[in-house]
């Protein structure tokens, strides 16, 4: 297993989405989920296990992560993307913290 370094951002980023004052939706959370999956390469995608045939959320999650791996996005852009996207969500939802 590789260790990804976490920008200091990305740390931050990870703790306020758990303190939004609202639940995102779930598109919301789907992007929130891959990005963080894709900066954190914990495993990385190709060694990812698919879900079972029955697992509709974990199907969910794989393929959205599967449409960011596949832009070729790296783990930093990934950390970037989601630190942009928190920031977004506490500005639509608020934020206690």
């Amino acid at each position: 297993m590789t260790f990804t370094p976490k920008t200091p951002a990305f740390e931050t980023a990870i703790k306020d989405s758990r303190n939004l004052k609202a639940k995102p939706d779930n598109d919301e959370l789907l992007e929130l989920y891959s990005l963080f999956k894709q900066g954190t390469q914990d495993p990385p995608f190709a060694e990812a296990q698919k879900p079972g045939m029955f697992d509709l959320t974990g199907k969910a999650k794989y393929n959205k992560w599967k449409e960011v791996a596949d832009t070729g996005m790296t783990y930093q852009q990934a950390q970037e993307k989601y630190v942009k996207a928190v920031n977004a969500l506490k500005e639509k939802y608020g934020f206690e913290g």
